[in-house]
């Protein structure tokens, strides 16, 4: 054939997941490069799923989702973060929080729009955006404490700014956005006119500090477009059940954008959410202390074992410097892709170079010291990943 495919979908190489996943299988290496949990998530919520499948009610759910997971939705929303939600005209069910984000990046963007990220970020957001034509305008993050670049972020506002991303807790650093600095993006928002998609997913695995959503913020509730996933907060990632909530001007459009990409999500799934965004606070309190307790597992094993490891506030993964093993000794000179390859081939352990987390086609060349670890595993793997890594430390004396 000579008609050529779509050239920005074809430039895009293989992801270094793939790339590491595919080595781990290799090396039969114990993978905490890929952010999902190891363990089923509340078997109450597995049961009224299969319950919901015999209930005879498999066909469409409605496109913005069945009522009753709307409700809890919001019922969340107001119990957590404070925010009144309307479930009949602000909320729409999509088919995991990534296709949340795409049906808001559809509902915003029109070619040469500009849109603010911070780096180092997600890595499906700068694709869709080129996608859709967006310019995006990049603010970079720097290590170890990730503080807000004020003077940078300011800079990169202008007359052309459609939207910033706000992923809080953050993935890959962990990082969970203060009230300041939440007031602080805030008042750019509104300043230049724009609005904000808040990748929320991470919402009920802050550990560090609170987690505060941007839209609870003065004059941010018509300007947000707030993203959560089931899949985070319940450990049942396979599930792909994401949820948006939006003023009913920007709901009515984000939820078109997602008519056209998959136009309803599976309904007893639906069912199974409702139920478990409805339960007593206590299970959302002990999922963040759980998750806290596996990265305290992982971290204190990682500096024992002579990385640095980088502050983290939430989510699912953890940050460490390898600069304490690339200055001097065999690895000399190794930059972040090379040792994570290394660490999998010799160590038979899996993280993901964080230099992944960057734009490959920026001006600035991404850091090469730091690589993420995922620590929503069980205690006993992540007990056995460290001691891996210990005892090829050692081998390398």
């Amino acid at each position: 054939m000579t008609r050529t495919l779509n050239q920005n979908l074809v430039a895009l190489p293989t992801t270094i997941f793939t790339l590491m996943s595919e080595l781990a299988r290799q090396h039969d290496a114990i993978n905490l490069g890929q952010g999902f949990p190891d363990t089923e998530g509340p078997q109450d919520m597995v049961r009224v799923a299969a319950d919901a499948l015999l209930d005879n009610r498999n066909q469409y759910a409605p496109l913005t989702g069945l009522p009753e997971l709307r409700q809890a939705v919001a019922d969340a929303s107001l119990r957590f973060q404070g925010i009144e939600v309307s479930p009949d005209s602000e909320v729409v069910i999509t088919s995991g929080a990534t296709e949340a984000l795409a049906a808001a990046f559809l509902a915003l963007i029109e070619p040469g729009d500009e849109i603010v990220l911070m780096e180092p970020l997600y890595d499906t957001y700068l694709p869709v955006i080129r996608q859709l034509g967006g310019i995006p305008r990049l603010v970079r993050l720097e290590a170890p404490d990730w503080a807000l670049p004020r003077k940078a972020l300011e800079e990169a506002f202008s007359a052309r700014t459609k939207a910033i991303v706000l992923n809080s807790p953050m993935n890959p650093t962990g990082k969970v956005f203060n009230a300041e600095e939440l007031d602080f993006i805030a008042d750019l928002v509104r300043r230049y006119d724009t609005y904000a998609i808040c990748d929320e997913v991470y919402e009920h695995l802050a550990f560090g500090a609170p987690h505060i959503s941007l839209m609870s913020r003065a004059d941010m509730r018509g300007r947000c477009l707030r993203i959560g996933s089931a899949g985070k907060s319940f450990s049942l990632t396979g599930w792909k059940v994401g949820y948006v909530t939006a003023a009913p001007e920007l709901a009515s459009v984000v939820s078109k954008a997602h008519q056209n990409l998959v136009f309803s999500t599976a309904p007893n799934l639906q069912r199974a959410v409702a139920f478990g965004l409805n339960k007593d606070s206590a299970y959302f309190t002990d999922l963040a202390r759980d998750m806290d307790k596996k990265r305290l597992i992982l971290s204190t094993g990682l500096e024992r074992a002579g990385f640095r490891v980088l502050p983290c506030q939430g989510s699912y993964f953890v940050m460490a410097d390898i600069t304490p093993f690339t200055q001097g000794g065999p690895q000399n000179g190794m930059d972040d892709v090379a040792f994570s390859r290394l660490l999998t081939q010799q160590a038979r352990v899996t993280t993901i170079p964080a230099s992944a987390f960057y734009d490959p086609n920026g001006q600035t060349p991404p850091p090469r010291n730091l690589i993420r670890f995922a620590f929503c595993k069980r205690e006993e793997v992540l007990l056995e990943a460290v001691a891996r890594i210990e005892i090829w430390k050692n081998s390398q004396s």
